[in-house]
C-alpha cells in the first residue's frame, strides 16, 4: 500500500498515546454521554463488530461479570458498535434471557460512525462499516494512556484490561514501572539511573539489584 492509499483511506489523525483522547457526545442505551462526564475517573471505551455476534456476546458478558472489580479502581466501562440503539437494548435484553447476564454499562449508538472513525477504530484492511475489537484506557484527566487492537476473529482478554489499569494506576501514583505480567502486590521495577554517579550508587540503595539498569522493589 502506498502513501496516497494511505491518506485516502485514514484522512482522520490516529489517536496518539498521552495526549487528550477525542472528545465525543453520544446517545447511549443509558442516555446521552460525553466524555467529560467521565472527568475524575478511569474510562475504558471498547468497540465490537456488531451486537447479535457470538465473540461479542462473550466479551460483553466478561466485561459485566468484572464490573464490580473496575469499578472499585474508579474505572466506567463504555462499550461501541456502528448498530442503533434499538438493536443493543435487544442484544442487552438477550444476553440477560439467554445467559442470565446484566450489562450494567452503557453502549454507545454510532450509526454515524464518528466515534470510531475519530478512535481509529474502523479498519478499512478489515472492513469499511464495522469496528475492530479496540480497547482505549483514559485516564481520569481525559489523556489516552493505552489502547490495544484485536482482529474480527478473536476474543479479548478481559482481565487483561483489569490487570493493565492496576499497572497503570500503580505507576501514576509510584513512579515505578511493572515487569511483564505484574498483578498487584508483585516487585515493581525501579527508574533505572539518569547519570553515571547515580549507577554507581545504584547497588547500595537498598533494592533488589541484578545490575545497574534492573532493580526490583516491593512497595
Amino acid at each position: 500500500m502506498n502513501n496516497d492509499t494511505i491518506e485516502s483511506t485514514n484522512n482522520t489523525p490516529f489517536p496518539r498515546l498521552n495526549e487528550a483522547a477525542p472528545d465525543f457526545t453520544a446517545n447511549t442505551t443509558h442516555g446521552m454521554k460525553s466524555l467529560s462526564d467521565y472527568k475524575g475517573r478511569w474510562l475504558i471505551l471498547f468497540s465490537h463488530p456488531a451486537d447479535f455476534t457470538p465473540v461479542c456476546s462473550t466479551e460483553f458478558m466478561a466485561f459485566s461479570n468484572l464490573y464490580e472489580e473496575f469499578q472499585a479502581l474508579n474505572c466506567d466501562l463504555l462499550g461501541l458498535s456502528i448498530d442503533s440503539i434499538f438493536s443493543h437494548i435487544a442484544w442487552v435484553k438477550n444476553i440477560k434471557d439467554n445467559f442470565g447476564v446484566d450489562i450494567q454499562f452503557p453502549i454507545i449508538d454510532d450509526l454515524s460512525m464518528k466515534v470510531a472513525n475519530d478512535y481509529g477504530m474502523i479498519q478499512p484492511g478489515a472492513s469499511d462499516t464495522s469496528a475492530v475489537r479496540s480497547t482505549f484506557l483514559i485516564d481520569p484527566d481525559g489523556v489516552l494512556r493505552a489502547m490495544v487492537y484485536y482482529p474480527m476473529s478473536n476474543g479479548r482478554s478481559i482481565p487483561e484490561f483489569l490487570r493493565l489499569l492496576s499497572a497503570l494506576q500503580t505507576s501514576d501514583q509510584n513512579g515505578i514501572a511493572t515487569p511483564e505480567g505484574w498483578k498487584a502486590g508483585d516487585k515493581v521495577i525501579v527508574p533505572p539511573p539518569k547519570t553515571v554517579e547515580e549507577a554507581n550508587q545504584r547497588a547500595q540503595e537498598g533494592y533488589e539489584y541484578t545490575d545497574w539498569y534492573f532493580s526490583k522493589k516491593s512497595l
